[in-house]
């Protein structure tokens, strides 16, 4: 084999490794979410199976030296890309009675080993058939593993950047396994005539074309809207409102309902917490007062556009990372074009590093209990957070933890008492008795200044129809007191690990 013919396929080779690799977060994503037990899982299953490829490639490469080896192995590897999507469909919805950490793991294994074993064997056998003289093998195998290096670099680049968006995982993975078929049949040698080679190429591109709409596609039947951003699996779907009277949009992403919507009264509030924002806000700004706002997460907008009604002297800024998600909320979620809402998209803690405006009240709305951007619930995180708050200002908070047990809730309450002070920090329930419920919203609420949650626990009380009962100090103490936490920093931020067991009982993925 000559050394271009080799390089090639090397080549080719790693760029669809990789490119499987960044995809394989993507696809698991709406299953178990995107944790560090996900990419750990990931990074460790492919690196596994490459090693285990490579060991066994170069023994099979020295007793069957031939180009139909390469052949068939690079024929394997395309058509076990093939099975990723109909094993995840399997697969990733089993409940597993493990621990989350290694139900990740089993579910990695099972979908993504065997497609990077193969891709793993591929490298002793290009080497072995390119090397015919040894006199030169350090500089063939530099040349085979340069090239290899740099589809892997490609394909990193190519899937994180582009074919994401473009294509979404499934039609990647597709394609990664019709790319490694044609490389088996036009460069491996696999037969000496065209005709079966064609007719090898017909049979999977006949078996994809009919069960296309049953394995390629989005797995979720019920969604009307499906597309895969650069940074979420995002689902549109319709759903009835609490009283039945009312047809919403629900926007998910990955597997976490983010939103409900009513496209046609920006005034109704279908999640609990935000009916809490609402009552903070009576409490704290009179009708037509100016303030300055700024929700970091937007999703379906469901506050902000409640806030622009209500109160439309405010300014209100929303950071949202990901850009399609806001365009998903001006198409189909009832945000006007016309919107006085301004909206970042970009980092969270990036705009906040980057602010020079004072808000009065700012929104933390990026957390949820399947991945939580850890970068956002840190000690220096919340510093930079204190100096664009005014004074008196609010931070609000909503957080999905179990109060009984639950490790994250108390670690980010411990975590801003260390910037706002002991007395400034205080959790709201939409439960009167939160001491005895299991996995519920929260809202952390903290004051730039001395907050007087007393005064807002009795305008609550004289308000009819108000959820937001303040939990009781000796009840926060005693939670504080018997509680696991660990102050969050930047250098130390293991906010996985505590939301792991909440996780499990959520999803019934616990023993």
């Amino acid at each position: 084999m000559n050394l271009i013919t080799a390089s090639s396929i090397a080549f080719i080779a790693s760029f669809c490794t990789l490119v499987i690799e960044i995809v394989a977060g993507r696809i698991l994503a709406p299953f178990v979410g995107v944790s560090l037990y996900t990419w750990t899982s990931i990074i460790g299953v492919v690196l596994a199976g490459i090693s285990i490829g490579a060991y066994l490639g170069g023994k099979l490469a020295d007793r069957y030296p031939q180009k139909k080896t390469l052949g068939w192995l690079l024929l394997l590897s395309g058509l076990a890309a093939f099975s990723i999507a109909p094993l995840t469909t399997v697969i990733a919805q089993y409940p597993f009675s493990v621990a989350l950490m290694w139900r990740i793991l089993f579910v990695t294994t099972i979908i993504f080993f065997i497609p990077s074993f193969l891709l793993g064997t591929i490298s002793p056998v290009v080497v072995k058939l390119a090397i015919q003289n040894l006199d030169k093998v350090g500089n063939i195998v530099g040349k085979i593993y340069a090239f290899s290096t740099l589809g892997s670099i490609l394909g990193t680049f190519a899937t994180g950047f582009f074919l994401i968006s473009w294509m979404g995982t499934r039609n990647i993975i597709l394609m990664m396994g019709a790319i490694l078929i044609c490389t088996a049949i036009f460069l491996g040698s696999l037969f000496k005539t065209k005709k079966p080679a064609i007719a090898l190429l017909l049979f999977p591109s006949f078996l994809i074309w009919s069960t296309y709409g049953s394995v390629f596609e989005h797995p979720d039947i019920y969604a009307y809207f499906y597309k895969e951003s650069n940074y979420f699996t995002i689902k549109l779907n319709k759903m009835q409102s609490t009283d039945g009277e009312t047809w919403l949009e629900s926007l998910v992403l990955d597997r976490l309902l983010q939103s409900v919507v009513d496209t046609e009264n920006p005034l109704h509030l279908e999640y609990g917490y935000e009916k809490i924002y609402s009552e903070v806000f009576e409490w704290k700004f009179k009708k037509g007062a100016e303030f300055k706002s700024l929700t970091i997460g937007g999703g379906g907008y469901t506050f902000p556009k409640y806030i622009e009604v209500v109160y439309p002297n405010a300014l209100i800024d929303v950071v949202e990372i990901d850009p399609e998600v806001t365009k998903v909320a001006y198409t189909y979620l009832g945000l006007p074009r016309n919107t006085k809402i301004n909206t970042y998209n970009t980092d969270g803690r990036w705009f906040v590093m980057n602010c020079a405006l004072k808000y009065d009240v700012i929104f933390i709305d990026a957390f949820n209990d399947l991945s939580i951007p850890y970068h956002l619930t840190t000690k220096e995180f919340a510093q930079q957070l204190k100096s664009i708050m005014a004074p008196n200002a609010l931070l609000l908070t909503n957080i999905i933890d179990n109060f009984k047990k639950g490790a994250f809730l108390s670690s980010y309450i411990r975590t801003l008492q260390e910037v706002f002070g002991n007395k400034n920090v205080y959790l709201i329930s939409v439960n009167p008795e939160s001491q005895n419920i299991g996995i519920s919203t929260f809202i952390v609420i903290a004051g730039n200044g001395n907050l007087d949650i007393n005064d807002f626990s009795l305008y609550s009380k004289s308000q009819r129809d108000v959820i937001s009962h303040v939990v009781p100090e000796k009840v926060m103490d005693d939670f504080l007191s018997k509680r696991h936490y660990v102050v969050l920093t930047d250098d130390y931020v293991p906010v996985d690990n505590l939301l792991a067991p909440v996780f499990e009982e959520r999803f019934n993925y616990y023993r």
